[in-house]
């Protein structure tokens, strides 16, 4: 990525310094995570889901949900009706939990990963996961499945989610079969 060109200097390199070493939205208050919630990519894709997951009537734990997220952390959902351009809905991890905590609540929702392809560079990790979602775990097939698109950061102590983008599975758009199985 190529920059806008900055006047050389200590203030300015001072500034850009501190500029690009604190995350987007650093003052967000972030409740304290599970270590073993984001020991590893293993870890943190699995509370993902178990957070989202539970039977109707059940409360989600939004405080871990929130742990496993950066500061300035996005849920982008893939969207627009069949045959019409695509459109990305942009939503915070606090949107994500206002909008469809109490659906997932009411209705029971349980989504399990079907299958998975990581790539990592250092610290920088994105993933495939490919999804199927119940209402009940005892539903004989899923009413939807998909693929959600993680990009996690390690910065030295753990894992964060910074951005998890996805898509639906649609008639006109099944997951390849190279994206389900490990």
């Amino acid at each position: 990525m190529r920059g806008i060109p900055l006047p050389a200097g200590p203030a300015v390199l001072g500034v850009l310094v501190f500029a690009l070493s604190t995350p987007a939205g650093a003052q967000e208050a972030r409740p304290a995570a599970d270590p073993g919630d984001v020991a590893s990519i293993d870890a943190i894709i699995a509370a993902v889901y178990d957070v989202i997951s539970g039977p109707a009537g059940q409360a989600r734990d939004w405080d871990r949900w929130h742990s496993l997220f950066v500061p300035g952390a996005r849920l982008i959902p893939i969207g627009g009706p069949q045959g019409q351009p695509p459109r990305a809905n942009v939503i915070t991890p606090a949107e994500y939990a206002e909008r469809s905590g109490p659906m997932l609540e009411r209705n029971g929702f349980f989504e399990t990963e079907i299958g998975r392809t990581t790539e990592q560079y250092g610290p920088l990790v994105h993933l495939f996961s490919a999804y199927e979602s119940r209402r009940s775990l005892d539903d004989p097939e899923p009413f939807a499945r998909g693929i959600n698109s993680f990009q996690l950061l390690n910065d030295g102590t753990r894992w964060w989610v910074v951005t998890v983008y996805w898509q639906g599975e649609r008639p006109d758009l099944p997951i390849p079969e190279k994206y389900i199985g490990r």
